[in-house]
């Protein structure tokens, strides 16, 4: 396990809101019990009354989304002027098994499991919740927060569309997130400026000839080789047309076509995906697709079909709510508790808030310090309770107070 974390830095101004013992003893409970119960995406219903019952408990008022799973709950009265800080988890899990053993709390459900973190995210947010409700019962508090727990992250284009359209961001100025990464330690976390996600876009693609036989290719239109110019000379073309700064990327993950040896095959299918680093060229990727694609199937003979399904945006990190998390995260416990992180090629629907308002996203680390990139979330002999949970909480609750300080 990680270091400790220190202290509140020297010369600064001790932060209230601390993570009382009894209470990471219950988030802890209250975490192990998500991962034994995953719910996919839009069907979080167990989860979603968990998190309820927990927060009216605390005496809050949380409202349901008009999905029927998720909730927001807000942390004081917004008076209407000064905007909100939301603080947002994502709550579902995803449709693979859990493939840990000897361990009390894998997941009961077959072919579910919380292997991306979502549970960790969304207890950290609990927890965060009830510090500053306490807070704020005391008059400490000295500005709302709204508390989002948002269903269907895995699912394109991601639930938090649907979160905007139900009116989530009303009255919210900025807005934060965690995501778990096995390459930051376990009691650390990895920030950045700027890009930090990639987009990630879903491509499908059909190719049609009329078929033949492999003694005669030049009588029909050769589907298979058609099929493999497009596999290889598409994501060649986006190469040369968009800026290689953008990090634009076209992976195919699946190619199929035919059923005999010595037959020309009719159709023919791919499907991959479409990630770029850079916001505006992802903007205008789908018309370089489309174009390159038709080009490449054309010059073939095959006719194509495309689909292109828009996942989500980069998670661009605002410069001054990525300091902010920097300098709550150094002040709750210490200077070495952050590390500069890499973007990730992974996709992240935190994105479409930030088309709305200014935000940031923060990596929280589970990984045990000397172990290789691995996602320590499968594994059953290391806990990221032990710090993880801690380490969000007490993250989401300095930066509340130093953002409502502000």
């Amino acid at each position: 396990m990680s270091r400790e974390p220190e202290a509140d830095v020297p010369g600064e101004t001790p932060l209230l809101g601390t993570l009382p013992e009894s209470l990471r003893t219950e988030l802890i409970a209250f975490r192990r019990d998500l991962h034994m119960h995953p719910e996919l995406g839009n069907q979080e219903f167990r989860t979603t009354a968990a998190l309820k019952a927990r927060l009216e408990a605390a005496g809050l008022r949380p409202r349901v989304l008009p999905s029927g799973t998720g909730l927001t709950c807000d942390i004081g009265t917004w008076d209407g002027h000064r905007p909100m800080l939301a603080i947002r988890a994502d709550i579902d899990a995803l449709p693979i098994p859990d493939t840990k053993v000897d361990c009390a709390y894998r997941s009961t459900v077959p072919d579910r499991a919380h292997a991306c973190g979502h549970d960790v995210h969304t207890t950290t947010v609990l927890g965060a919740g009830l510090v500053l409700a306490d807070l704020h019962r005391q008059g400490l508090l000295p500005r709302p927060v709204r508390l989002l727990f948002q269903p269907a992250e895995e699912v394109l284009p991601g639930g938090a569309v649907e979160a905007v359209e139900a009116g989530v961001l009303d009255g919210v100025g900025r807005i934060i997130a965690v995501h778990c990464d096995p390459r930051v330690d376990a009691g650390r976390i990895g920030l950045r400026v700027g890009p930090i996600t990639s987009a990630c876009d879903r491509l499908e693609v059909t190719l049609d000839g009329p078929g033949g036989h492999t003694a005669r290719p030049h009588l029909t239109t050769d589907l298979v080789t058609a099929v493999a110019r497009v596999a290889t000379d598409v994501p060649a073309l986006l190469a040369r047309r968009v800026d290689a700064r953008s990090g634009l990327v076209l992976t195919w993950g699946r190619i199929e076509a035919g059923h005999a040896p010595n037959v020309i095959p009719q159709h023919a299918e791919l499907g991959g995906t479409v990630r770029c680093l850079d916001l505006e060229a992802w903007r205008g990727a789908p018309d370089q697709v489309y174009a390159a694609i038709d080009e490449v199937a054309t010059l073939h003979g095959a006719k194509s079909q495309i689909n292109y399904v828009r996942g989500v945006p980069p998670v661009v990190n605002d410069p001054v709510i990525a300091e902010l998390l920097r300098e709550a995260m150094e002040r709750r416990c210490g200077p070495y508790s952050v590390e500069d992180t890499e973007q990730s090629l992974g996709g992240e629907d935190f994105s479409w808030y930030l088309e709305h308002v200014p935000g940031a996203m923060a990596r929280l680390g589970v990984r045990r310090p000397g172990d290789p990139a691995r996602h320590d979330l499968h594994r059953g002999d290391f806990d990221v309770d032990e710090a993880a949970i801690k380490v969000g909480v007490e993250l989401f609750t300095a930066a509340a107070l130093i953002d409502a300080g502000a």
